[in-house]
Formats: structure tokens, C-alpha cells, sequence
């Protein structure tokens, strides 16, 4: 039989959602984020046991035991030397700004892109310090994997990470990420429209914002995905008027969109993801902000008494 009180939260904020009360009475939030992972996979050149095999051109790559996969690496490759500095193009061009989910190890190797971001006034968030798989981890090689992310992370960018998204998480990440003491929000979650409080650690309430695998360009390096620009960009533009139209009738939400430098960096998926932005700045109420000003908004207007948070 199933448990009937299992850890999970299976209610959230029910039919009457909280009104977020975003800024300047926007009936949207529209927030970009920017996977950099590039240099931070699985390779066996940094003593992984085998090659990368998600997320590229190559639709069902397998990994490859023991041996390089140069088609692979050059993929990844693609995406910090040109796929990055196309995105950057546009969103600096389009004056839109952008959450970075930053691997710190993919960092490290390019750091006249991390200049970059800095340079937009970007957000640079944790994406851990490997973009592996940390299921298979033990719990203190996740734990110095998190406390060597914020390390690294505070030396190439000047301060340190204040939002965590691990990716690839294991059942322990959320304790671990909350034990580092610095962080103010999580998206290692896909559960809402909305942020939302979990009991942390020491009884302190712990700010979730979630993230999306939809509203995304992973999909076109899945097998059920986005095969076009014009499908990416319609599912995109459907998403935003169904919740713009939500926000119009007195229930804002957020919409968050997922892109990957070697992914939307292609130049006939940048014109679609172009088409999208462009839409959305047609548009008046809408707030674009950073994922970090999106925590603080609701630290500062929603957080919680620990004794009502819900449980999970």
C-alpha cells in the first residue's frame, strides 16, 4: 500500500494561490536562465569513468566507458566559444536580463565569459561544482563538491553564489545546500508556478524557487522535443499567454525559461528564442528580473512563520 503520509507535498497553495504581489503590479514574471556547462561533463580527460552523453545534437548518445567522444566534446565545445556569446549578444542588445546556472569547473575555463556575464549585470548562480550525476555520490564527496562550487565560485566571480541549482541532484543535495549556511533559494524543484517554503534545517523556513524542463531548449535534444525554431517559439509564446492570462484575472505567476549555450546558442534556434523575447517586451506588466531578485522579493513579502509551513 502506499504510505500514507509520505515526504512529499502533494497539496501546495491549492485552488486560491497567493498573490505574489510582484513589482509594479506585473501580472508575469519572465525569468531567463543560462545553463553554463560546457567543461564542467563527464570526460575522461578529467578522471570521469566515461564520456558525456546528454543534452546534445546527438539525440540517444550513449556514454562511451573508458574512451573520449570527440563528436561530444566538440558539441560542448560549440557552446562556450560560440553558442555563449550569441545569447550574450541578444540579451545585452535586447537590454533583458539573465540568471546564470554556472558549473564553477566550466567556468574556470573560461573566464573571459564569466567577465562577460559580470558585465551584463547578469546573476551568476550555483550549478554545482560538476555537472555529474550526484546520485551516485557519497554525501561528504557532495558536500566538498558544494562547498569547493562556492569556493571557486566566489574567486572567479568576486562574491559568492546566493542561489543553488544543482541539476542533477541527490537526496541529500537540498540538506547539503542548506547546511553551506549561504544560500537563499534552491531550483532544484519543478513543482510550482510559484515559489514556495520548505521546512529547513533548524526549523528555519528554506525559499524553493522552481525551475522548468518544458519551457526549455533541453527539448530539442530529447527524443519527444522541439524539432524546429517555430515549435520552440510557439510553445513558448502558448506558455506565456496562458499565464499572462492567469496574471490578468488576478492570479500572477512565473514563467521561467531553460536554455543551454551549445543548445538555443545554434543560430536557428537563437532566432526563435529571439522571436519569444521580443514578444514578451510587447507586452506591458510583465517583470523580466533575476531569479536573485525574485528570492528577495519573497523573503521580504512571503516568507513564512516556521510553525504553518506545510510539510514535505
Amino acid at each position: 500500500m502506499p504510505s500514507a503520509n509520505p515526504p512529499r507535498n502533494f497539496t501546495g497553495y491549492g485552488r486560491n494561490p497567493p498573490d505574489p504581489k510582484w513589482p509594479d503590479d506585473a501580472r508575469l514574471a519572465v525569468q531567463f536562465v543560462i545553463n553554463y556547462e560546457e567543461g564542467g561533463e563527464s570526460s575522461i580527460l578529467d578522471g570521469d569513468p566515461a564520456s558525456e552523453h546528454l543534452l546534445s545534437e546527438i539525440v540517444g548518445a550513449q556514454a562511451w566507458p573508458g574512451q573520449r567522444n570527440l563528436n561530444m566534446e566538440s558539441i560542448y565545445e560549440y557552446g562556450s566559444r560560440a553558442g555563449f556569446w550569441r545569447l550574450w549578444r541578444l540579451f545585452t542588445d535586447l537590454k533583458v536580463q539573465a540568471t546564470v546556472y554556472g558549473v564553477t569547473s566550466a567556468m574556470a575555463r573560461n573566464r573571459e565569459a564569466v567577465a562577460a556575464m559580470k558585465e551584463a549585470g547578469w546573476e551568476i548562480a550555483s550549478h554545482g561544482y560538476r555537472w555529474l550525476e550526484y546520485k551516485d555520490f557519497s554525501e561528504e564527496l557532495e558536500r566538498e563538491h558544494i562547498r569547493e562550487a562556492v569556493r571557486l565560485h566566489t574567486e572567479l566571480t568576486g562574491t559568492r553564489p546566493y542561489g543553488m541549482y544543482q541539476g542533477k541532484p541527490s537526496k541529500n543535495t537540498l540538506r547539503l545546500v542548506q547546511e553551506e549556511g549561504g544560500f537563499l533559494y534552491s531550483s532544484d524543484s519543478y513543482a510550482d508556478d510559484l515559489p514556495y517554503w520548505v521546512d529547513g534545517i533548524d526549523g528555519e523556513p528554506f525559499l524553493i524557487v522552481p525551475y522548468t524542463l518544458d519551457t526549455n531548449d533541453m527539448r530539442f535534444a530529447t527524443p519527444q522535443g522541439f524539432n524546429s525554431g517555430d515549435q520552440f517559439s510557439t510553445y513558448l509564446m502558448d506558455a506565456f499567454d496562458t499565464l499572462y492570462e492567469e496574471g490578468r484575472q488576478g492570479s500572477p505567476k512565473m514563467m521561467s525559461v531553460g536554455l543551454h549555450c551549445r543548445l538555443v546558442g545554434r543560430p536557428g534556434r537563437t532566432a526563435a528564442l529571439k522571436r519569444f523575447m521580443e514578444y514578451v517586451l510587447q507586452h506591458d506588466r510583465v517583470w523580466m528580473p533575476r531569479r536573485i531578485e525574485i528570492a528577495h522579493h519573497w523573503h521580504r513579502h512571503h516568507k513564512p512563520i516556521p510553525s504553518i509551513l506545510p510539510e514535505t
